[in-house]
């Protein structure tokens, strides 16, 4: 019997100190993993009128940047075809994949970067970006 309240008691207290992780200690021990991954997630809304040509162009210019900037780890893209029609006029989704948030912080001043922006902007409605580390 006391093996049992010893081993209840013990369970309580795992449960007690995983309720007590914050949010910030939570996301600083995922990162710290060497698992874990910085994912950047970039949404397009394109402008009315934006030709296929046009588009292309886009898609292109973003997929050229993996062979031109090193910390990009992984990329990968596609287009909305989502029946729930939840999408807000989003059409395209890209993913970058970076080991840290270093990588990151060359990637988004990086010349080639600011160059795919000037060939995306004029086209551009609207976009969404969120970041996230791989759980």
């Amino acid at each position: 019997m006391k093996i049992k309240i010893v081993v209840f008691l013990a369970g309580l207290a795992f449960i007690a100190n995983a309720h007590a992780t914050t949010p910030q200690k939570l996301n600083e021990e995922i990162m710290t993993k060497t698992d874990s991954l910085l994912r950047h997630v970039v949404l397009f809304k394109f402008k009315q009128g934006t030709t296929t040509e046009q588009i292309d162009k886009v898609e292109a210019a973003f997929s050229a940047l993996p062979s031109k900037i090193e910390q990009i780890q992984g990329y990968e893209w596609g287009t909305n075809n989502s029946p729930e029609g939840l999408d807000k006029g989003f059409t395209h989704a890209f993913f970058l994949t970076f080991k840290s948030e270093e990588d990151r912080a060359i990637y988004l001043p990086h010349p080639d970067h600011k160059a795919f922006g000037a060939v995306l902007t004029p086209h551009l409605e609207d976009v969404l970006v969120i970041d996230y580390w791989t759980k």
